[in-house]
């Protein structure tokens, strides 16, 4: 898969007309074929020849996963044989049998992840790659595919840290909401990140209307230390100047994550300087309490402490959600996403 302006130059390299990107963009997007040869109105040496170099479906599902609550989680292979998750959400639990008439994927933009975050594990086995734009894109396609449902919403919330694959992102982001691609909302996307500053700057300079989420988890340096290897390098101080300029720039609140840990991060001293942090931004607080991940020894805090912890927030005159988690029971819930290959099928 290629932007629009790429798949033009490419056409041209190949003494095509104009007019057969628009031909080929709407087999991809709209009539969703599988293969080049689908594509009746080019010529089939051009297929030909694009099939050689530009395979539609770089990915391979493998496994699929369903939750108590309806949420799915897709194992997918890639072309070097290596495999990422990809999370589909429902709105809300499914009633009566209905079927959720909106639905949020959780996106992965790399094969592992190099910043470590203590409660996560998709960085437990490490980095690999990053994806490539036209394998971040595959995977909603993909989603759609398996469920039969329409993805509303996206959030670049799996695996990897989407801004340390900034020109990937960048490009799947022009596929997905452009008229000519898969045509979601800019606002309706939510892009993640561990807090890399220079790439929020640089993030905050696209046109688009994507929505912003850190990864917190600490309010202060002390804390964020423990949990957050990256704040070594973009302390806190250095992070909030970052959201200062994105604010400048977007017409969104920005989400800050916060997992609360008992006995690292939850008391309500953290509380106190976070709704400080928070409203100096004027952003949002998500509270998410820790999912267990297996190697990992963080204990989740009570529910009672974490509805403190909240109050704090809200009493401040902060916005704040306690986060429900949908996919705990089938390792889908926030950090729990992790490079491996699972058996059988449910």
């Amino acid at each position: 898969m290629l932007t629009k302006t790429q798949l033009a130059t490419l056409l041209e390299e190949h003494g095509q007309p104009a007019y057969r990107a628009t031909q080929i963009l709407d087999w991809i997007y709209k009539k969703r074929v599988r293969s080049w040869d689908e594509m009746s109105n080019l010529p089939e040496a051009l297929r030909n020849a694009l099939s050689e170099q530009y395979p539609l479906r770089p990915l391979k599902h493998t496994l699929t996963k369903g939750s108590e609550d309806t949420t799915r989680k897709f194992l997918l292979e890639l072309s070097d044989g290596r495999y990422v998750e990809t999370v589909l959400i429902p709105a809300s639990p499914a009633l009566y049998g209905e079927k959720s008439d909106r639905h949020t994927l959780c996106v992965s933009s790399q094969v592992g992840c190099a910043y470590a975050c203590k409660f996560c594990a998709s960085g437990l086995d490490g980095f690999t790659r990053n994806l490539t734009s036209a394998e971040i894109v595959s995977q909603i396609i993909l989603a759609e595919e398996l469920s039969g449902e329409k993805v509303n919403n996206l959030v670049f919330m799996g695996m990897g840290e989407p801004l340390a694959n900034f020109k990937n992102l960048c490009e799947a982001l022009e596929m997905i909401t452009s008229d000519w691609g898969l045509n979601i909302g800019a606002r309706r996307i939510t892009v993640s990140t561990s807090g890399l500053v220079p790439q929020i700057k640089k993030l905050a300079e696209i046109p688009r209307q994507i929505r912003l989420a850190i990864s917190l988890h600490g309010p202060d340096d002390e804390t964020r230390d423990k949990i957050m290897p990256v704040n070594r390098k973009f302390p806190v101080a250095q992070l909030f100047d970052a959201l200062r300029v994105w604010n400048s720039k977007k017409n969104q609140k920005i989400t800050l994550e916060y997992i609360l840990i008992d006995g690292v991060n939850a008391d309500l001293e953290h509380a106190s300087v976070l709704a400080k942090r928070a409203a100096s931004i004027k952003a949002k607080v998500n509270l998410i309490p820790y999912n267990t991940v297996e190697g990992l020894e963080w204990i989740r805090p009570s529910d009672a402490s974490c509805k403190r912890f909240k109050s704090v927030l809200t009493n401040a005159g902060v916005s704040a959600t306690l986060r429900l988690e949908k996919g705990h029971d089938i390792d889908a819930a926030c950090g729990q996403l992790r490079l491996k290959k699972e058996k059988g099928t449910l």
